[in-house]
C-alpha cells in the first residue's frame, strides 16, 4: 500500500546536481512545514546558510515562539579505510566537511530527499516533518554495500529562539534514558528535545563546536556566527539495503518514560495521503496548479492547540507569524481557490472575534498574544475576504451570524472614527495616520525614517473602502435589510470623490496619496491597480481603467510582479541588499513584490474582457513565477520580493503566503478552474 501511495504522491521538484555550481546548491533552499507553524529548512547543499535554518524549528505556542531545536547532523560513513561525510558546514570562509561533492540528486515530495554517491555505496537520505507534532524523522537507506560499513550520526542542538544565535556559554545537558536522549537547556532556554535512533547505540560525548557561519545572516547585516552543542554520537554497522531512522521531537509530545510512539512508515504514509487529498480537492488541472495547491498548505496553521482547529495564515517563512493584512489578501487564493472552505471560515472567525474599536488585528505579539492594530487596510481586506467566502461557500448563516457583525462594526468605526485618526473625511474618503505612523502595507521605517510616508488618503485604502461599501450595499439589498439605502449613499459619495481626488489628468493615472494638507503624492506606484482589480472598484471610466493598467504594465511590470516605484524616480532602489537600513529603504522604493501579479493580471483581464488573446498574454506574464516555484530560492514556494533591476534576484522571505496565493488566483483566472469545496 505504501508503494502505491508513493506512486501517486505529487513530486514537487527534482534536481540533478551534476554540473551545478556550489553557489547554485547554496542558493536553492528546501522547507517542510506543519500545522503548528513549525518547519524544517536548509539548502540543497545540506549547508545551513541562515540562522533560521534547522532540521527542527518548532513552535512552542503555535504558530509563534519558534525554537531552533535541532540544527543539523554530521553523518559519517566509514568503509574500506575511506571516510565520507554527507553534510556541508561553513566555518568562517571554509567549508568543512564538503559533503555536497557526493550529492547526485535532490527531490521533494511529501518529504525531501538527497541521493549521495560514495562509490560504490549509495545513501538515500530522506527528511519528513510530522503534520501535527514537532517531530522530524531523518531516514537513511544504504545500497551497494558489499563490505562492513560503519555509520556515525552526531546531532547538533540549538534549543534557542530562532531570531538569536547560540553561544558556548549556554548550559546544555542531556539525560540518557531507555526512551532516548533527553536534551535540555539549564540556563533559561525553552523546550526540551528528545533524540532517538533505535538501530544504533548512543555514545555520550558532549562537545561544543564553535563558529558555524551563516552567510545569509552576514549578507543581511546580522550576527552570522553560532556555537552548537552535541550530546554525543550514534554509532552502528549497516548492511546492504539496510535502513537507519533517526527521530527528534519536542518533549511535550511524548511521555518521558515511554519515548515517542512514532512509526516512520506510518508518518510518511499520513503525509502522502494528506498531500494527495490536497491535490485532489484543489481540482488543479495541470502540474503547476497541483504544486501551487501544495505550496498553499505551508501557510495554513493552527493558532493555539491544533486540536482546537482554530486556523490562521502565517505570512511567510521563516520569520513571519500571522498578520491580518497578509492573511486576508492571501485567503481567497490559499483557501477559497483550493477548496478549503472550512479552514477559510476558521481564519475569518479567528480574527473576527478579536475585533476591537472596529479594527481587525494587524498582528499578535509573539510572546504575549496581545493584538496590535497598526494597520488601516487589514480591516478592509477582512471585509473583502469575508464576502469572497460568502460567494464561494454560499453559507449565508455563517456569514450573517459570525462575520456580518464585525463587518458592520468596521464600517461604522471607519466612518465615524477609530484609532490612528482613521475616519471618513467630509468627502467620504478614508484618511488615516500622521507623520509618525505607517499604516498602509508600504510600512518600512528604520532609525525613525519613514521611507514611504503615506498618511492621509491612500489610493488602495479608498478603493477597498468603496469595495466594502458596495458589497455590503448589495448584500443588504439582496437580503432586504434596512441599511441598504444608507450604504448606497455612502458608496456613491465615496465613488464620486475618489474619481475627483485621485485621478491625475496630466499623467493619465491615479495619484498614490493625498496628504492631510491637500498636497498630492503623484509618484507612480502599483497601489492604483486595486482600483481596477477589485470586484467593486471605484467608478472609473473604461478609458481610465485601461490607462491605469497600461501605465502600470509599461513602468512597473517585471517577470516576477510589480515594482513599487518606477525606475526613473530619483528615490528608486533597484537592489534590495545591504544593512537593515539599506534594505528598508529599498523595500517599497523599487523592489518587486510577487503578490502584486495577482491584482495586475485580474485588472489586465478585466480591461480586455478576458479575451482568449488576453489570457494567452497573461499566462506568459505568469510563466516566470511558475518556473521560480520549482527552480529557484525555496523550491516549491514563491519568494516575498525580487530586485527591481535584472536579473531580478529573489529576496526577503523565501516562502511568502500572499505571493503563493495571488499566483494561485491569477492561475485560476487564466485557466478558469473551480475547486471542489471541502
Amino acid at each position: 500500500m505504501l508503494a502505491v501511495r508513493k506512486a501517486i504522491s505529487e513530486e514537487i521538484v527534482r534536481v540533478s546536481t551534476l554540473g551545478m555550481t556550489l553557489d547554485d546548491l547554496l542558493s536553492k533552499e528546501w522547507m517542510l512545514t506543519n500545522v503548528r507553524g513549525s518547519y524544517a529548512a536548509s539548502t540543497v547543499a545540506g549547508c545551513n546558510t541562515s540562522g533560521y535554518h534547522g532540521l527542527l524549528v518548532g513552535s512552542l505556542t503555535p504558530p509563534v515562539r519558534r525554537i531552533v531545536a535541532l540544527s543539523s547532523c554530521l553523518e559519517t560513513v566509514v568503509c574500506g579505510g575511506q571516510v565520507f561525510q554527507l553534510p556541508t558546514f561553513e566555518f568562517g570562509s571554509t567549508l568543512s566537511p564538503a559533503g555536497y561533492i557526493h550529492l547526485r540528486e535532490f527531490w521533494r515530495d511529501a518529504g525531501v530527499h538527497f541521493l549521495y554517491n560514495l562509490n560504490p555505496i549509495e545513501v538515500h537520505k530522506a527528511i519528513y516533518l510530522a503534520h501535527d507534532s514537532d517531530t522530524v524523522i531523518v531516514e537513511y537507506a544504504f545500497q551497494n554495500v558489499h563490505e562492513p560499513v560503519e555509520f556515525l550520526l552526531r546531532p547538533f542542538v540549538g534549543l534557542r529562539d530562532f531570531h538569536w544565535m547560540q553561544k558556548s556559554n549556554a548550559r546544555l545537558t542531556c539525560d540518557e534514558l531507555r526512551s532516548g536522549v533527553w536534551v535540555r537547556h539549564d540556563s533559561g532556554g525553552e523546550g526540551e528535545l528528545l533524540l532517538t535512533c533505535p538501530a544504533m547505540r548512543f555514545e555520550h560525548d558532549p562537545q561544543w563546536w564553535l563558529n558555524f557561519t551563516y552567510r545569509m545572516n552576514r549578507e543581511r547585516g546580522y550576527d552570522g556566527a553560532e556555537d552548537l552543542w552535541t550530546p554525543g554520537v550514534y554509532r552502528g554497522q549497516v548492511g546492504s539495503m539496510s535502513r537507519v531512522v533517526f527521530r527528534a521531537c519536542f518533549a511535550e509530545h511524548v511521555a518521558r518514560e515511554a519515548g515517542p510512539a512514532i512509526d516512520a512508515d506510518a508518518l510518511k504514509s499520513d503525509l502522502i495521503d494528506r498531500q494527495n487529498e490536497l491535490v485532489h480537492n484543489s481540482r488543479a488541472e495541470n502540474r503547476v496548479g497541483r504544486v501551487l495547491s501544495l505550496a498553499a498548505d505551508q501557510f495554513v496553521v493552527a493558532r493555539g492547540d491544533p486540536a482546537d482547529e482554530q486556523k490562521t495564515i502565517v505570512a511567510g517563512y521563516p520569520w513571519f507569524a500571522d498578520w491580518g493584512r497578509d492573511a486576508f489578501i492571501a485567503l481567497p487564493g490559499l483557501l477559497l481557490a483550493t477548496g478549503r472552505i472550512t479552514e477559510a471560515r476558521s481564519v475569518l472567525t479567528t480574527f473576527a472575534t478579536a475585533v476591537d474599536q472596529g479594527m481587525i488585528p494587524n498582528c499578535f505579539d509573539d510572546r504575549t498574544g496581545k493584538a496590535h492594530f497598526n494597520s488601516v487596510d487589514a480591516s478592509l481586506w477582512f471585509i473583502h475576504a469575508a464576502f469572497e467566502y460568502l460567494q464561494a461557500s454560499g453559507n449565508l448563516a455563517v456569514f450573517s451570524q459570525e462575520l456580518l457583525p464585525a463587518i458592520r462594526w468596521i464600517i461604522d468605526a471607519y466612518h465615524g472614527g477609530t484609532r490612528f485618526s482613521i475616519h471618513a473625511d467630509y468627502d467620504g474618503l478614508i484618511t488615516a495616520g500622521d507623520s509618525n505612523t505607517q499604516l498602509t502595507w508600504m510600512d518600512a521605517k528604520c532609525d525613525g525614517i519613514a521611507f514611504t510616508p503615506r498618511y492621509g488618503k491612500a489610493v488602495e485604502v479608498n478603493a477597498l473602502w468603496h469595495n466594502a461599501l458596495c458589497r455590503i450595499r448589495r448584500f443588504c439589498e439582496q437580503e432586504r435589510l434596512p441599511d441598504a439605502g444608507r450604504y448606497a449613499r455612502m458608496a456613491a459619495k465615496v465613488g464620486d470623490s475618489f474619481c475627483r481626488v485621485f485621478w491625475n489628468q496630466d499623467r493619465g493615472c491615479l495619484n498614490d496619496t493625498v496628504m492631510p494638507d491637500g498636497s498630492v503624492d503623484a509618484n507612480l506606484r502599483p497601489n492604483q491597480i486595486f482600483a481596477v482589480s477589485l470586484p467593486f472598484g471605484p467608478p472609473l471610466t473604461r478609458q481610465q481603467q485601461r490607462a491605469v493598467v497600461a501605465i502600470v504594465e509599461k513602468e512597473l511590470l517585471t517577470p516576477y510582479g510589480l515594482r513599487t516605484l518606477n525606475r526613473e524616480h530619483p528615490s528608486y532602489k533597484g537592489r534590495y541588499e545591504g544593512s537593515p537600513h539599506q534594505r528598508d529603504e529599498a523595500y517599497h522604493q523599487g523592489t518587486v513584490w510577487a503578490f502584486l501579479i495577482g491584482p495586475f493580471i485580474e485588472a489586465y483581464l478585466k480591461v480586455h474582457d478576458s479575451s482568449a488573446e488576453s489570457k494567452v498574454k497573461a499566462a506568459a506574464m505568469l510563466e516566470p513565477l511558475a518556473r521560480h516555484l520549482t527552480d529557484d530560492a525555496c523550491l516549491g514556494s514563491i519568494s516575498e520580493i525580487f530586485d527591481g533591476d535584472p536579473p531580478y534576484r529573489p529576496r526577503g522571505c523565501p516562502a511568502q503566503a500572499w505571493s503563493v496565493a495571488e499566483v494561485i488566483r491569477a492561475h485560476r483566472l487564466i485557466h478558469a478552474t473551480r475547486p471542489k469545496p471541502d
